[in-house]
């Protein structure tokens, strides 16, 4: 074949693809354009995911550990050095063995060696200006004063509160466990006093798992400052009681309070918490941009159904709005059952169906009861139709800009699931086809053939417990929606069928959820289904309004009758 065909192939295949396309987007059966594609750069891939990134980061982080523990110092001891390499590697080795979702993701990885050395630095740093305090002296207070000022403002909780909000609670514990461990080198490279060392590390714990306690359940943004108050309140109490503020002192020996100095005092121990978290307030929404983070905050600002897809949803899809309602109570109470994200849960079952906007008609919910669109057309166009809403909500998804997690949730809450109901129909068309003999002139090789695979969803499999939850409780409301008579007995029986088949089909076989998390979650689902769909009471009918009614009906449709003739 000459070299100029090869060259024009291509050219002339795009050009023929483009005419069939707009042959299809004039019958309706395709859009007119293009979709958009979920693309991820192998450079981004590798450096997100790859060994050797982390490596690097890993190195990267033990060497400014080192060079925080010498920066400030004239002389370190090697045996700090040793402790703080040996106490950085025991914290790798723990995320590595337990913490695979942050161990395999270089950017959270990032995030909790920043987090963890920020918080070290910001120590020393108090640290630091303390001492120069000391030698300074001047001003309103003594030099004395000034330095304990300093040690006050020692961001007990930082870090701690700042992983709790961005990477969850487990990982607040893990950075306040040894945030505080690394604290122990860090203060015997600045100080040989034994009591200063422990009654430091000691406030950095106790505030820490403070820090931790009061952002586990962040529901606003508000409550932040909040919880620095409350930090900022033990940090005074343990200061009073490690002899920080001489107030117990002053007290016992009868010595005049300096109530200057002790206003000032309780001002920095107090005030200096509250001020990191309006910082934190104020750069989390830079956070969760850079490092592509959901917190639960923004969750919940997400869960406004003013959204404009939502409303558009409301209007064009109505029905399906609906079941999207349902089927985010089934989700979050199903999370909360489990502890999962209820919140993520709910979000995402808000548009996990958004693809269904393109034609909504097509979709039970949504259609009229004297017309349905599928009587018209093949089983196998039905199919293509309905599994098409995934690519299509993944469209709208991008082209609104929705976050990561709801994207995937959107591509994944069907997984390979095989749409049945059409391929039974296909199915029964086929067989109709070669035992009624409405096809006598062709063989059976002839016929066209019914593969399974045109009638599965393209996937992935659920790979979140939040999404698998999503896709149980999709399917589930749908189903029950069917029910002809609801009662308990046939709730409690659906929801178990459907998890049997989704686990006989290896629906949830890339997810973390175990046979106990999927009790509690039929659990949560028959809980929740039951409230939903409950049976009312039929209340008798007042003969008399009834009467009443009947003959007032009577009129009009006489009148009727007499205004025609």
């Amino acid at each position: 074949m000459p070299a100029w065909e090869d060259t024009l192939r291509p050219f002339g295949e795009s050009m023929l693809g483009f005419f069939e396309r707009q042959r299809l987007a004039r019958k309706g059966i395709t859009p007119q354009k293009t979709r958009r594609r979920l693309t991820q750069s192998e450079v981004v891939e590798t450096l997100e995911h790859g060994v050797i990134t982390r490596v690097a980061l890993i190195i990267a982080a033990a060497a400014a550990l080192v060079w925080l523990l010498a920066a400030g110092t004239q002389s370190v001891a090697k045996e700090t050095y040793i402790v703080a390499v040996l106490i950085f590697s025991t914290a790798t080795g723990h995320l590595c063995l337990n913490r695979r979702e942050i161990w395999t993701c270089n950017s959270r990885l990032l995030l909790t060696f920043l987090i963890v050395l920020g918080h070290l630095a910001l120590a020393k740093l108090c640290v630091l200006q303390s001492a120069a305090a000391t030698h300074g002296g001047g001003g309103q207070f003594s030099a004395l004063q000034q330095r304990d000022m300093w040690l006050l403002a020692i961001p007990f909780g930082l870090g701690p509160a700042l992983a709790s909000v961005l990477l969850g609670r487990t990982m607040a514990i893990f950075v306040s466990g040894f945030g505080t461990l690394l604290m122990l080198p860090l203060f015997a490279s600045l100080s040989d006093d034994a009591v200063f060392i422990v009654t430091n590390v000691t406030s950095n714990l106790v505030c820490g798992f403070l820090a931790v306690f009061l952002t586990a359940e962040v529901r606003k943004r508000g409550d932040l400052p909040r919880a620095g108050l409350f930090v900022g309140l033990a940090t005074w109490v343990l200061a009073v009681l490690f002899r920080k503020i001489n107030l117990l002192q002053m007290w016992i020996e009868g010595t005049a309070l300096n109530y200057q100095s002790l206003a000032a005092e309780s001002l920095v121990a107090i005030g200096a918490p509250i001020m990191l978290m309006l910082i934190i307030v104020g750069g989390l929404p830079c956070v969760e941009s850079l490092f592509r983070i959901t917190t639960r905050v923004r969750w919940l600002e997400l869960a406004d159904l003013n959204h404009p897809l939502l409303r558009r949803m409301t209007i064009e899809a109505p029905g399906t709005f609906q079941h999207s309602l349902a089927v985010a109570n089934l989700a979050e109470g199903a999370c909360e059952a489990v502890g999962a994200n209820p919140a993520m849960a709910r979000v995402c079952s808000y548009f996990h169906d958004i693809g269904k906007l393109v034609k909504p008609e097509y979709f039970t919910e949504n259609m009229r009861h004297d017309r349905n669109p599928h009587d018209d057309i093949a089983p196998t166009m039905s199919a293509l139709i309905i599994v098409a809403h995934v690519k299509e909500g993944i469209s709208l998804a991008l082209e609104h800009k929705l976050n990561q997690e709801i994207i995937d949730v959107i591509r994944e809450h069907h997984g390979t699931s095989l749409v049945y109901y059409f391929y039974k129909k296909a199915m029964d068309q086929q067989q109709a086809a070669r035992t009624e003999g409405k096809i006598t002139q062709m063989h059976d090789e002839d016929l066209p053939e019914v593969s399974e695979s045109s009638f599965r969803y393209g996937g992935p499999k659920p790979q979140t417990r939040e999404s698998a939850i999503v896709s149980l409780a999709d399917s589930i409301e749908s189903a029950a929606r069917c029910m002809e008579r609801v009662t308990p007995q046939k709730i409690e029986q659906l929801i178990t069928d459907i998890i049997r088949k989704r686990v006989a089909d290896g629906q949830l076989d890339e997810c973390d959820l175990r046979f106990k998390d999927l009790e509690q979650i039929a659990e949560a689902f028959r809980h929740t289904l039951s409230s939903m769909m409950h049976s009312r009471v039929a209340y008798p009918e007042d003969k008399d309004t009834k009467t009443k009614r009947g003959s007032g009906t009577v009129s009009a449709i006489r009148r009727k009758d007499a205004s025609a003739a």
